[in-house]
């Protein structure tokens, strides 16, 4: 089964309708599976007094509240329902993650197919149990969390409801310095839970994504944005759509590369064996009768001869005919 590839836009979107219906173009010319945007209702989210993260900060300035900065990024619900028909339209899957409970059930009466629950609600019971009733299955990130924290959502997740789970390690930090990344973390849940893994990233550039596909990783999620120059706390931290479209073929290169791990000759090489492999060969002019010993013989280029794996076999035996320097060696 391929990687499954899930573009996040969030909120690069910037509150602006139209600028959300490009992006899903843009991760449809891309090649991604889905694209992700961030569905809430700001006073629901965060109390009026909830502090920027440094991140968002030192993209959206000190001068508003976290409160202030969201509503400035949410979508109605009309407008929700829309790119979810564009989505349709173009043929790609629309996902958005919510992020309170009534965000949740807008979602789910609009027909998705399953959930992304993202990092921070890791820990939060009524929603988990929420998302679970549902019984779509679910995607769940685990940035800043422990695996004992990861096996209590887990654990919930089942407990009401929820029978397919793939799990997400991720780094909350934007973005992600990459001695913070510990991609053996995925390899740990996929090993304590028996599910599947993937990567959600937020580092600079394309590469630990790649790097997770080629270490297992069965979903990648990335931000990506139209610019990363715009306004917003997303956006740094983001892939431009031509990075995007690099990412996306690196993964399908290296899946492809992976194989079905049985060691055999690929076809392509099958040609080459022959050329490249060795016969055994006279040394030297052998007459018949002689002895055939490591003196008078080596091994040369084709190997449309005698292996040398046979070398002990040869070794002592009389030479059944003359053999000239280079002649591939009968027995």
């Amino acid at each position: 089964m391929s990687v499954y590839i899930i573009a996040e836009a969030g909120v690069n979107h910037n509150g602006q309708f139209e600028l959300a219906k490009k992006m899903i173009e843009v991760a449809k010319v891309s090649g991604v599976d889905a694209i992700k945007f961030q569905t809430f209702c700001a006073h629901k989210l965060v109390i009026a007094k909830s502090p920027k993260a440094e991140y968002q900060e030192k993209s959206t300035g000190k001068d508003e509240s976290q409160l202030e900065m969201l509503k400035k990024l949410e979508l109605s619900k009309n407008e929700f329902i829309e790119l979810k028909h564009y989505c349709d339209k173009l043929g790609i899957e629309f996902l958005s993650s919510p992020f309170d409970l009534e965000s949740l059930e807008f979602l789910h009466s609009i027909g998705l197919k399953y959930w992304k629950i993202p990092s921070g609600e890791i820990t939060n019971l009524p929603y988990l149990i929420k998302i679970a009733n549902t019984k779509l299955p679910v995607i769940l990130s685990t940035g800043m969390a422990t695996l004992n924290e990861v096996k209590e959502a887990v654990y919930v997740l089942i407990k009401y409801g929820t029978e397919k789970i793939s799990l997400l390690h991720c780094t909350t930090e934007y973005p992600t310095p990459y001695v913070d990344v510990n991609l053996r973390a995925m390899l740990t849940m996929q090993k304590e839970f028996n599910l599947p893994v993937g990567y959600s990233d937020h580092t600079m550039g394309i590469e630990i994504p790649i790097a997770a596909v080629a270490m297992g990783a069965n979903i990648i999620e990335k931000h990506f944005t139209l610019d990363r120059n715009m306004v917003g706390p997303d956006h740094k931290a983001s892939l431009e759509p031509d990075e995007l479209k690099a990412m996306i073929d690196a993964i399908r290169n290296v899946e492809t590369a992976l194989g079905d791990g049985i060691k055999k000759p690929a076809e392509s090489e099958k040609k080459n064996i022959h050329i490249v492999r060795k016969s055994i060969v006279a040394e030297k002019k052998i007459t018949r009768g002689e002895l055939l010993t490591e003196e008078n013989l080596t091994v040369k280029r084709p190997a449309d001869g005698v292996s040398p794996m046979k070398w002990f076999e040869v070794l002592g035996k009389k030479a059944p005919k003359d053999f000239e320097e280079d002649e591939q060696i009968e027995v």
